[in-house]
């Protein structure tokens, strides 16, 4: 349910989203204006758990992104230009091709080499030999980001389950172990509201967001600290394993199953009293499938007519903010927390909010807030943050 005070259509507007959602040559649309709804009321409850804080999102959160890589929109085809919605026999289908992984998966995916010099061609052939559920199935036998259109079952957008007792700091400590959007916007406002945000990355996979637009990462990460360690030594990993016990929140969006090979145990870090926010596509109860904001939003169905894609990876925006508000209520509680943060519930949530009839208002474009800062680089503060939090000597 959303507050009644949010007025769908405007928000929507001002959003940046409707300027994003419909095809390059045509008019912004009103299509998925529950996005920004969804969004209108998440920021109203951040607001009223952390009151005025100078910088805090606005609605416009939506575009931001968008706003600052010059991305437009491309109808069937996401702004990044990475997802594509596709026809099949019986319907649609979503597909992210983001990484190179995913490129030279796809001779498997169609069945035969490809010899079009053009991916996407490729699959659009094979698509429409298929049924929408059997190359939704194709899709997860091979571990691709993407499903049928609409196929996806949404659930509960959050699942909380209570923990141990926690201890109140006066400035909460934040490990963000995310990367790319949903987990970092989710860090950013915890950071924006007071909280000690450390980034923890990977000697050898750092954040895939930093090779993307500067001003988008530093807008998330400003004011953070870095670390950065070996996993695959045993004494950094005893390092990261001591960081997340003695946090009061830990960020993540990875399977469950990374997480324990690192020695990363959710539930016991909860019932000794740190809060757990883990965000993936579909809920850490179901299986666990790989996805972006553009194929989640779709496959439960957050499209526009034609079908063509909401705004820019839209699951990613609301999914941070809904992470936030579940996070900034369980440190204002008195036990910790287990957040199971579904991107396709999120998704869902916004598809069930009624498009308002009446002719759209005038769309703005997306817009963006100026970063407070700069970034810091790689592993800046690994010795500050060993000291500080572990008490180890710089």
């Amino acid at each position: 349910m959303l507050s009644s005070e949010v007025d769908v259509a405007r928000a929507w507007a001002e959003s940046g989203g409707s300027w994003l959602t419909g095809e390059r040559t045509g008019s912004p649309s009103a299509a998925g204006a529950g996005a920004a709804g969804v969004a209108e009321h998440l920021l109203r409850d951040v607001a009223g758990l952390v009151g005025e804080v100078p910088g805090l999102p606005t609605v416009a959160v939506l575009g931001e992104r968008a706003a600052l890589a010059g991305l437009q929109r491309d109808g069937a085809r996401s702004c990044g230009g990475a997802s594509r919605i596709v026809p099949t026999a019986d319907g649609h289908l979503v597909l992210t091709l983001a990484r190179s992984d995913d490129l030279a998966l796809v001779p498997a995916l169609v069945e035969s080499p490809c010899l079009s010099g053009d991916p996407w061609l490729d699959v659009a052939a094979w698509a429409l030999r298929s049924t929408s559920r059997e190359a939704a199935a194709r899709l997860h036998l091979l571990g691709l980001p993407g499903g049928a259109v609409g196929g996806a079952v949404g659930g509960s957008p959050v699942r909380v389950r209570d923990g141990g007792a926690r201890v109140a700091r006066e400035r909460p400590r934040v490990l963000d172990l995310s990367s790319l959007w949903a987990g970092p916007l989710c860090a950013h406002v915890l950071g924006l509201a007071g909280a000690d945000v450390v980034k923890v990355e990977s000697t050898t996979r750092y954040d895939g967001a930093r090779r993307g637009h500067a001003a988008f990462y530093d807008l998330l990460h400003a004011g953070h600290r870095s670390v950065v360690l070996d996993f695959a030594d045993p004494a950094d990993r005893d390092r990261l394993q001591r960081l997340a016990a003695s946090a009061d929140v830990v960020v993540e969006a990875s399977r469950p199953h990374a997480l324990a090979r690192l020695g990363l145990d959710a539930d016991a870090l909860v019932t000794a009293g740190v809060t757990w926010v883990s965000i993936t596509a579909h809920g850490r109860g179901e299986p666990q499938r790989v996805g972006f904001g553009d194929d989640v939003a779709a496959t439960a169905g957050l499209v526009g007519p034609g079908p063509v894609f909401v705004a820019d990876a839209v699951a990613d925006p609301l999914t941070g903010l809904a992470a936030a508000a579940a996070a900034l209520r369980s440190l204002r509680g008195p036990r910790a927390q287990l957040l199971d943060v579904s991107m396709a519930g999120v998704a869902a949530w916004a598809a069930a909010v009624p498009v308002p009839d009446g002719p759209p208002c005038p769309a703005s474009r997306p817009s963006a807030r100026r970063p407070s800062g700069t970034a810091p680089g790689p592993g800046a503060d690994t010795g500050a943050v060993l000291h500080d939090w572990l008490g180890e000597l710089r």
